[in-house]
C-alpha cells in the first residue's frame, strides 16, 4: 500500500470542476418529475412558484451557512470534518458512518436504478435488463471514478451541458410561446389534495439537496479556502435559477389541471407537445445525462469521505479504504467499496426507501453543522481574512428553522422511517468505540491537520 505521506489527492480541481459538481449533483430528476407535486399541494401557479422561491432561500442560506465553515477547514469529508471539530470525534464519526454506509450508497443506488428505467424506456429493452442495467451503470460511472479526479471533474462538466440543452429548450419555449397564465392560476380537477403549503416546500428542498458533497473535496480544490464558499453559493444560485424558470415556463406552456393529471409526465407531455416524438426523446436524454451527472457527482464525493475517516483509522479495513493509487492519486479502494455497498443495495434492498430514510439523520446532523457557526464564532472569533456569512445571525437561522421544518414533517408523517433512521445511526456507536480501543491499543495518534497550512494550496487569481 502507497504512504500516505508519499501520496495524496492531487489538487487540481478549478471553480468550473467544483460549480460542475455541485449544480450537477443537485440538478438530477426532481426538477423533471416534482412540477405536478408541488402544484397539487399549493393549489396555485403562484404558491408554486413561492415554495420553489423558498426551497431556494432556505437552501441558500444552509449554503452560506456551511461557506463559513468550509473556508476555515478546506479538508476532505466536508461535514464529517466540520462536525469532529465542532462537537468531536463521535459526532462527527456518526455523521460520517451515516453518509458512507447507508445514506451515500443508498442514494447512488437509487439513482442507478433510475437510470436504468429510462434506459430501458429509451431502447425499447424488456422490463428484464432493469437490474443488470443498474448495475451496469454504477459500474461505469464508478470506474471513471477510480481514474484521476480530472476524469470525473470533466464528465461533470459535460454532464452540465449536456442536462442545459433540455432545460434551456423548456425555459425558451415556456417564456417565448407559452400561451398560459403563469401566475394566477387555480388547480380545479385535485382539490382534495390541495392546502398544505409547507408539503411542497418540503418536496422542493428534497429537490435542492445535494450542494454539500463538494466539500467532500476540499483538499483536490485549488485554493479551497476561497473555492469551496464560490462554489456553493454560485453553484446554488444557479440551480435556483434554474428551477424557478423551469417551473414558470412549465405553467405558462401547460394548463395546470393538465398538469396535476399528468403528474410525474407533466414535463414530457410539454416537451412532446411542443416539439414532437423527436423532442420527447431528447428530454428523455436529457434526464439520462442529468441523473449520470448527478451520480457522478456522488460517486466522486462519497469515497473522498470514506476515504477520509479511513486515513483517521475510523473504519474497519482502514489501511484498505484509506489507500490511494500512486498514479491516479485516486481512493480506489473506497471508491470500489462505495460501489459495493450501492450495488447491493440495487440487488437485494430497495435503495429509494433506504436513501428516503436516511433524509432524516441528514438534516439531524444540518441542524448541528448551522448552530455550529455559532459555536464556531464564539469559540474561535470571526476571521475577516475567510469567507464569513453575510446577515449573520440571520442567515443561519432562517437555515435552521428550514431544516427544522424538514425534521418535523418527517416525524409527523412516518416516525418508523425515523426510527429506522435512528437506528442505522446508532449501530455505528459500538463500531466507534471498538475501533477506538484498537487505536489506544495500537498507539495511533490522530494526525492534526494544519488549518493555517496554505503552502499546497495553489492561489488562483
Amino acid at each position: 500500500m502507497s504512504d500516505k505521506k508519499s501520496v495524496k489527492l492531487n489538487r487540481d480541481l478549478g471553480l468550473p470542476s467544483a460549480l460542475s459538481l455541485v449544480i450537477g449533483t443537485i440538478i438530477g430528476v426532481g426538477i423533471f418529475i416534482r412540477q405536478a407535486t408541488v402544484l397539487k399541494e399549493t393549489g396555485s401557479t403562484s404558491m408554486a412558484l413561492l415554495a420553489w422561491i423558498i426551497g431556494g432561500v432556505i437552501t441558500l442560506t444552509a449554503g452560506l451557512s456551511v461557506a463559513e465553515i468550509a473556508s476555515k477547514m478546506p479538508h476532505a469529508g466536508g461535514l464529517y470534518s466540520y462536525m469532529e471539530h465542532i462537537y468531536g470525534r463521535l459526532w462527527g464519526f456518526l455523521s460520517g458512518w451515516m453518509q458512507v454506509i447507508v445514506y451515500g450508497p443508498a442514494m447512488i443506488a437509487s439513482l442507478g436504478v433510475y437510470l436504468a428505467i429510462l434506459l430501458a424506456e429509451f431502447f425499447h429493452f424488456n422490463h428484464a435488463w432493469q437490474l443488470p442495467l443498474s448495475i451496469v451503470v454504477v459500474l461505469l460511472v464508478g470506474g471513471l471514478n477510480l481514474l484521476a479526479n480530472r476524469f470525473g471533474a470533466t464528465f461533470a462538466i459535460v454532464t452540465v451541458i449536456g442536462k442545459a440543452i433540455p432545460i434551456t429548450a423548456i425555459i425558451v419555449f415556456g417564456l417565448f410561446f407559452g400561451d398560459q397564465h403563469a401566475i394566477g392560476q387555480s388547480v380545479q380537477v385535485v382539490q382534495e389534495h390541495v392546502g398544505n403549503f409547507g408539503v411542497a416546500v418540503l418536496g422542493t428542498l428534497y429537490a435542492y439537496d445535494g450542494w454539500i458533497l463538494v466539500t467532500n473535496l476540499g483538499e483536490e480544490l485549488k485554493n479551497p479556502r476561497k473555492m469551496l464558499p464560490k462554489a456553493i453559493v454560485f453553484g446554488i444560485l444557479a440551480v435556483i435559477v434554474v428551477y424557478v424558470l423551469v417551473t414558470f415556463a412549465t405553467f405558462k406552456s401547460v394548463n395546470v389541471d393538465v398538469i396535476a393529471t399528468k403528474g410525474d409526465d407533466a414535463i414530457p407531455y410539454l416537451v412532446t407537445s411542443a416539439f414532437g416524438q423527436i423532442g420527447g426523446k431528447i428530454l428523455s436524454i436529457g434526464i439520462i445525462i442529468s441523473i449520470a451527472g448527478a451520480m457522478n457527482g456522488k460517486l466522486m464525493s462519497f469515497p473522498r469521505l470514506m476515504f477520509a475517516m479511513a486515513r483517521d483509522h475510523e473504519l474497519p479495513f482502514h489501511k484498505q479504504l484509506g489507500y490511494l493509487n500512486m498514479k491516479s492519486q485516486a481512493p480506489t479502494h473506497a471508491t470500489l467499496a462505495t460501489m459495493g455497498i450501492a450495488l447491493f443495495m440495487i440487488v437485494f434492498s430497495n435503495a429509494d426507501w433506504l436513501s428516503a430514510k436516511a433524509i432524516f439523520i441528514v438534516y439531524v446532523f444540518y441542524v448541528m453543522i448551522f448552530v455550529g457557526i455559532f459555536l464556531l464564532r464564539k469559540r474561535e472569533g470571526v476571521d475577516k481574512s475567510k469567507f464569513t456569512v453575510p446577515l449573520y445571525p440571520l442567515t443561519p437561522i432562517v437555515a435552521i428553522v428550514g431544516a427544522v421544518f424538514v425534521l418535523y414533517n418527517e416525524v409527523i408523517t412516518d416516525v418508523e422511517g425515523v426510527l429506522l433512521s435512528l437506528g442505522f445511526v446508532l449501530l455505528g456507536v459500538p463500531v466507534y468505540y471498538w475501533k477506538k480501543r484498537q487505536q489506544k491499543r495500537d498507539g495511533f495518534v490522530r494526525e492534526i491537520r494544519n488549518l493555517e497550512d496554505d503552502e499546497e494550496e495553489a492561489v488562483t487569481e
